[in-house]
């Protein structure tokens, strides 16, 4: 029987091949002699080790389940975040109405520009600080509802509140000629709290944007007729431009408002010496000059 199937198989290699090796021949008896292979490698059935079969099943039962602590942090960081959006999305409604409030006293003091009556547009842009007095009472109460957190929130109305520094700041320059002291404008909007205050830096830029208005109403001024304006205003803002270089100011957003006053100062200076080679600057004593001299 073996021979017979030995016999075939030279029979069938001689067919395919025209030039069979015969040092292979050697082997046939071996592969012919060679058990099957087992079934589980046959075609129907694809060999896949433990691991792959592990796998392809979802893996084993008795897989660990998650830490019971992790689960437990991560839910409580969950809760935080919530109630922490829940917050600034009310800072931010009472913060929108501050803005609103800001707006209508910008554009009341804006009308000081066309020569109105200062005690006029004053009154009425006085009407408004009530109202933000209001509204940061509001927000002081909101924010103190997560203790120890202000500067977490304080971004969501710093550039609100800077800027109603400098309108606060404009119109008592515009009642005393003098500057609004931190400890006033805190007072105006109800800020005396250690827990909700004025931050020192917002009232700093606050007024440095009050000196960049100052260029614009000295022009407007003279061009009234108010040619003892500029002295006046140059003096102040010399004053205030000698105080901001006590401050060691870094390299932010404050220190590049301090050095935009500059360009503020040089504006009303060249308004002021301006008038006076016209000989329009009534005859007094030489403020103005002195203030030049400072910078």
């Amino acid at each position: 029987m073996k021979s017979a199937l030995r016999n075939a198989y030279y029979f069938t290699l001689s067919r395919y091949s025209l030039n069979p090796n015969p040092s292979l021949l050697h082997i046939v008896p071996f592969i012919s002699t060679f058990p099957s292979l087992p079934s589980v490698l046959s075609r129907n059935h694809p060999f896949r080790s433990p691991l792959c079969a592990t796998l392809m099943t979802g893996g084993d039962s008795d897989s660990p389940q998650t830490s019971p602590s992790l689960e437990k942090q991560f839910e409580k960081f969950r809760v935080q975040l919530e109630d922490s959006g829940s917050l600034r999305e009310r800072i931010r409604a009472v913060v929108l109405e501050i803005e609103s409030a800001t707006r209508l006293m910008q554009a009341s003091l804006l009308l000081v520009h066309q020569s109105k009556p200062i005690p006029e547009v004053l009154q009425k842009a006085n009407s408004q600080i009530n109202v933000l007095k209001d509204l940061y009472n509001k927000l002081a109460e909101v924010v103190r509802e997560c203790p120890g957190q202000y500067y977490r929130y304080h971004g969501d109305w710093r550039s609100e509140t800077q800027m109603v520094v400098s309108l606060l700041a404009f119109m008592h320059w515009l009642e005393t000629g003098n500057l609004l002291m931190h400890t006033e404008a805190e007072e105006k909007l109800g800020l005396n709290n250690s827990d909700f205050a004025l931050d020192l830096e917002d009232y700093l830029v606050g007024v440095c944007f009050m000196s960049n208005e100052m260029p614009r109403y000295v022009v407007n001024q003279v061009t009234a007729g108010d040619y003892d304006c500029p002295r006046n205003v140059l003096k102040f803002l010399t004053d205030l431009h000698a105080a901001f270089h006590m401050l060691n100011l870094r390299n932010d957003f404050l220190r590049k408002k301090f050095d935009s006053m500059k360009y503020d100062l040089r504006r009303v200076e060249e308004v002021y010496y301006d008038v006076k080679i016209r000989g329009l600057a009534t005859t007094g004593d030489s403020v103005g000059d002195q203030g030049a001299q400072k910078i």
